[in-house]
């Protein structure tokens, strides 16, 4: 679901609001219980040679009763909302809206006024994003309550949406200082820049460059052309900025670049390019290359201690990459240990009983 390349070229996202993330399968578009996402996908991909804009399907949270209910349909960078699309619907959806771009009806498109903040939470497709994706959403609640913004910036976990290596992965929807409406995508981001990123990108409406990925619409090329001229943009502006945004925008550089050197972290394990976290369902591969919080994980019972100790730690480049014989500790340790004890007890046991009947 979603983009699996490195760039962004696709000019249209459409975001079904459905479930929750913890409930998502792996590959939820093929999954065979969760109908209405599997017929979507279908139906945009039998019609996509008509299709005339280059259009991405994601899957977004969805809770009856609030602004993203399930089946609600949003449509980014057109703002519209589209309620409570069911699998009857789906053909005649997508031949109304995404091929002749034309509306629904029965359904009232509804423009989306508000700011639009998408985070990978995927975790059984990628358990690093099921790692970040909580933590860096809750941090971007805080953010909306601490400026007052409840109603006008609106927070979501998503499915897998590209970039496997570059968790925690962030895409924002909403008007840029210009009035220009497209969606900017972010990576490596971590629970102390979401206050930075907040203010520069969502109040101030200005692209936060350290953790820049680009935006939909850009080839790869394009992309790493317009990286290239906003740093050297960026330098310049630099050198007559405050002291105070120097540090905090060389801060932020020196984190970046020592978060992506983190190949057993961020990279995990690739070949070819790929991160085997993404293309197999189960990880399995990366357990061994990855610090514990990620490795517990895969035990759902400990998923709550993870989050919990991501939070206390703050960022997650500050995660030890060389954890302490306790946190190495595994669940079959715990067992062998427990078994050699109770071998050492049974001998004792047996030895005394063996000189009493002497």
């Amino acid at each position: 679901m979603g983009s699996n390349r490195e760039d962004f070229f696709y000019e249209r996202h459409v975001f079904l609001c459905y479930k929750n993330s913890m409930v998502w399968p792996p590959r939820i578009e093929a999954a065979e219980f969760d109908r209405l996402p599997r017929l979507l996908h279908a139906a945009i991909n039998a019609r996509k040679p008509h299709i005339k804009k280059e259009t991405c399907l994601t899957i977004c949270e969805g809770h009856d009763g609030t602004e993203t209910s399930n089946g609600d349909v949003l449509i980014f960078p057109a703002m519209v909302r589209y309620r409570r699309l069911t699998h009857f619907d789906v053909e005649t959806f997508v031949e109304e809206v995404l091929v002749k771009e034309g509306e629904w009806l029965p359904g009232n498109p509804e423009s989306l006024k508000a700011s639009y903040v998408f985070v990978c939470s995927h975790g059984s497709r990628d358990r690093r994003c099921g790692v970040f994706g909580p933590v860096l959403v809750n941090r971007f609640k805080e953010e909306i309550e601490l400026h007052g913004l409840q109603g006008q910036v609106l927070i979501s976990s998503c499915s897998h949406i590209g970039g496997r290596k570059y968790a925690g992965n962030v895409i924002i929807f909403g008007s840029s200082i210009n009035g220009e409406v497209t969606g900017h995508l972010y990576g490596y981001v971590t629970p102390d820049d979401v206050p930075l990123l907040f203010r520069q990108h969502i109040i101030k409406g200005e692209i936060f460059d350290p953790l820049w990925r680009g935006h939909i619409g850009l080839s790869e090329d394009e992309q790493k052309k317009q990286q290239e001229r906003r740093l050297q943009l960026n330098g310049a502006r630099k050198l007559e900025g405050s002291t105070e945004t120097m540090l905090q925008m060389k801060n932020h550089e020196t984190s970046t670049v020592a978060f992506r050197s983190h190949d057993n972290f961020a990279g995990c394990c690739q070949t070819d390019g790929e991160s085997c976290c993404q293309e197999n369902e189960d990880s399995c591969c990366c357990q061994n290359n990855v610090p514990m919080e990620m490795r517990e994980l895969s035990d759902d019972n400990n998923s709550a201690n993870v989050i919990s100790r991501i939070k206390r730690k703050g960022a997650s480049h500050k995660f030890s990459l060389m954890p302490t014989w306790l946190d190495s500790w595994e669940q079959e340790d715990t067992y062998a240990a427990l078994a050699v004890v109770c071998a050492v007890v049974s001998v004792v046991i047996a030895y005394s009983c063996y000189k009493q009947l002497r």
